[in-house]
């Protein structure tokens, strides 16, 4: 595990999860921090105001991390928070930037409640396993002409191209397959206004964009699982845009 990814993951679980925020600040970030998330101040010291509140909220928190992968200088983790027994839920999908010692300096975030009744198709939960190490530069290429050619220029012509017919969907408001994805996104006019970063190792790839749904702007983050060049499993969450003057950080991007 690289010393990046292994910090990420201790942010978390050290941090979120056992309340260390001194050991977070001092061990896990560096000299500064770029704050992005909803709600949270920026640098390090509005990390630690925001969770010093967060932890007298939820005094009960376990922190599970999903999936895990990196790219460079960036980590993306997907994580399942259950807090005060139960009572609240969320997934995270999380993109750090670390510094050259692996240090976390930016953070960016899309948090969605993990629904009360989920499908077959858990919106989180399931298998992950990093394979086809040589493709992750390969897949990322295929995902921003992807994303470029259908969800942005709204040219579906080649959609098939990029997806498997048979593709598994855990957004729960999206049927199966390649059609049931296609038709949600003609149906909401789904349009992507820009692509802000896509990254990927192996099978795996995340996307983070700027997006309106049936007229309403969202921040939203896809996570995509590939296989033979295809995209053959779909996650995501999103969050309405923020207005600016409720901005407590730099914004979403």
């Amino acid at each position: 595990m690289s010393q990046a990814l292994e910090n990420a993951k201790k942010l978390y679980m050290r941090g979120i999860q056992d309340g260390e925020i001194q050991e977070v600040l001092q061990q896990y970030m560096g000299e500064s921090y770029t704050q992005h998330s909803t709600g949270v101040p920026d640098e390090k010291e509005g990390f630690a105001a925001f969770f010093k509140d967060f932890f007298r909220r939820n005094p009960q928190r376990e922190i599970r991390i999903v999936r895990a992968f990196q790219d460079g200088e960036y980590v993306f983790l997907h994580v399942h928070q259950n807090l005060n027994g139960g009572s609240t839920q969320w997934i995270t999908a999380d993109i750090f930037r670390a510094d050259a010692q692996g240090r976390m300096v930016e953070h960016w975030d899309v948090i969605g409640a993990y629904p009360k009744n989920p499908k077959e198709q858990d919106p989180i939960f399931g298998d992950f396993a990093l394979c086809d190490m040589e493709q992750g530069e390969q897949n990322k290429k295929i995902l921003r002409r992807f994303l470029c050619d259908c969800m942005q220029s709204k040219d579906y012509t080649g959609f098939s191209d990029y997806v498997a017919e048979d593709m598994l969907q855990h957004n729960q408001d999206i049927g199966q397959g390649a059609q049931g994805y296609l038709d949600y996104i003609k149906t909401h006019d789904v349009s992507y206004d820009f692509v802000f970063h896509v990254m990927a190792e192996g099978n795996y790839a995340a996307a983070y964009s700027k997006v309106r749904m049936d007229g309403i702007a969202y921040a939203l983050m896809d996570v995509f699982r590939f296989q033979d060049g295809r995209i053959v499993e779909h996650w995501d969450n999103k969050e309405v845009m923020p207005e600016k003057r409720d901005l407590t950080n730099l914004g979403k991007f």
